[in-house]
């Protein structure tokens, strides 16, 4: 028997939590009831899925889908984040893959970690996937006098009318992954 259980994928002996079988079925729905993305969805699944209080009001629905499937959920992001919208109405979808971070390796040590697997690195990729489909064309970090440090990120431009009201959401989620203060911007272009 198919379910919507079979969208959700989980260690073992760990049981889904409420939002991540609510967005299970929303993704078992999507595959049964629409039929522009029913062979792409059949395919694909779910690690973790999470909520998050956002500045004003909003909430926001994080959905965490395993690194090796992260291009073929970036193929259909957008039809599929339209979509999750509808059905979440009023809360934005954020779909991460999931990284993870393997510590240095010892000195002395033989073993090299792949460059994947570095801090740095992960937090990039987390980025990248946080604000997908726009695209990242600048970074600029500021430090402050008082020693706050304060991350610029400026989007592409062509992408603005798709993502610039879910800014504050981009910010949140970051924060929430990383630990990282961040601002998103639009590089201001000079008509001469």
């Amino acid at each position: 028997m198919y379910t919507a259980r079979k969208k959700i994928q989980k260690d073992k002996g760990v049981e889904p939590t409420e939002t991540e079988e609510t967005v299970a079925q929303a993704l078992f729905d999507l595959e049964n009831g629409n039929t522009e993305l029913k062979s792409d969805l059949k395919d694909l699944y779910i690690n973790t899925a999470f909520q998050l209080d956002i500045v004003g009001n909003r909430k926001a629905v994080v959905i965490h889908v395993p690194y090796r499937l992260r291009k073929a959920f970036k193929k259909i992001h957008v039809r599929l984040v339209r979509e999750l919208e509808k059905k979440f109405s009023g809360k934005d979808v954020v779909f991460v893959a999931t990284r993870k971070i393997v510590r240095p390796p010892k000195k002395g040590s033989a073993v090299q970690r792949p460059r994947t697997r570095t801090l740095t690195a992960v937090h990039d990729g987390i980025l990248e996937d946080v604000v997908y489909p726009a695209e990242i064309v600048g970074k600029r970090i500021r430090y402050r006098l008082d020693g706050a440090k304060v991350i610029k990120i400026y989007l592409d431009p062509k992408e603005r009318n798709n993502t610039e009201y879910k800014l504050e959401t981009f910010s949140a989620v970051y924060r929430k992954l990383c630990g990282k203060e961040v601002v998103f911007e639009y590089p201001v272009t000079e008509t001469a």
